[in-house]
């Protein structure tokens, strides 16, 4: 359960990377 709690946590960190970059670019 903790290990699921921390992907869900690095997916949604990295979608939010990948936007702003996007926004950025």
């Amino acid at each position: 359960m903790f290990m699921k709690d921390i992907m869900m946590s690095l997916i949604f960190f990295i979608l939010l990377i990948i936007c702003v970059l996007v926004g950025v670019a």
